[in-house]
């Protein structure tokens, strides 16, 4: 039994304090994985869990592309080792025999602020959990939109993704007034508003931003402007998302690639007069008929 645990130590201090260990990759099979977890806060901190199925042969644990630093191992019974790693190792060697274990590290030089905007190029060939800050609402995963519908995490399968998202967007909210009634428009974007403008009689909503590629969420009151929509910036249509509807307000996601003059057009807005008033006069008619048809035969 010693004599086992011997070479296995040996094994490990071999992989672990030689560089060119790195080059082992085809010694050892990889670790089967039961999770891994991406944990980013709000400064921008990046956290890597690995959890590892236990195995009867070494295997090798390759780590998330970037500067691992904290580099810690739990064993089942929750007994944590910090472990000394050298520069440019990107990967270690897990004994066998160790039932399931639980690997951890903070990594570095891996997310990138620009423009507001904070971006992650992962990739591993694993299903991944993305925990984010719990104000982010919405993100973007190889530019699609993706909402998080109150929830600060998603799984990615595979994975490969740029992750892009902004976080504490300013917001501006808008007052339509029309007739006796006022509607409340927000506008979400680090991106500066001005000529804000309801048009009644063509079904539009208008702004102009003052800065490019920056992501915009409006959000549209129903009984303002109706669906479905058609967006432009300066007369040309572009792309945009509508990712939630609450039966109430409905929120429409684009990211222009210019500054320029933003245009929402609906189907349907409020009315010039309230809907009560053709009702009314229907019903006074319905009322009024008989006693027209009853003076007619007098």
């Amino acid at each position: 039994m010693r004599v086992k645990i011997f070479a296995s130590f040996l094994i490990f201090t071999l992989i672990l304090f030689f560089p060119q260990a790195n080059a082992q990759s085809d010694s050892f099979k990889e670790v089967s994985h039961k999770s891994l977890q991406i944990t980013i806060d709000h400064e921008g901190n990046v956290n890597v869990i690995h959890q590892i199925r236990d195995s009867d042969e070494p295997r090798q644990l390759n780590f998330v592309n970037g500067t691992v630093s904290n580099l810690k191992l739990i064993d089942s019974a929750d007994k944590e080792e910090l472990i000394d790693i050298s520069d440019g190792i990107n990967s270690i060697v897990i004994l066998p025999d160790q039932g399931e274990l639980v690997v951890k590290y903070d990594l570095k030089d891996v997310l990138v602020l620009k423009d507001n905007v904070w971006t992650l190029d992962f990739r591993y060939l694993q299903t991944t959990i993305f925990v984010l800050p719990e104000e982010i609402d919405l993100v973007f995963a190889n530019q699609r939109s993706v909402f998080l519908d109150g929830k600060n995490a998603f799984t990615c399968h595979g994975c490969e993704i740029l992750l892009e998202y902004s976080i504490n967007e300013p917001k501006e909210i808008k007052q339509v007034n029309w007739t006796d009634k006022e509607f409340l428009v927000e506008i979400k974007t680090f991106a500066e508003i001005e000529s804000f403008d309801f048009n009644q009689p063509t079904k539009e909503i208008s702004f102009k931003l003052n800065s490019s590629n920056q992501s915009v969420t409006t959000v549209i009151p129903l009984e303002l402007l109706w669906e479905p929509y058609t967006v432009f910036l300066d007369g040309k249509e572009i792309l945009f998302n509508e990712y939630a509807n609450n039966g109430t307000h409905v929120w429409l996601n684009m990211r222009p690639e210019s500054s320029g003059e933003i245009t929402i057009i609906g189907t349907t807005v409020v009315p010039e007069f309230p809907i009560i008033a053709p009702l009314a006069v229907g019903f006074l008619i319905i009322l009024i008929i008989p006693f027209m048809k009853k003076f007619n035969l007098r």
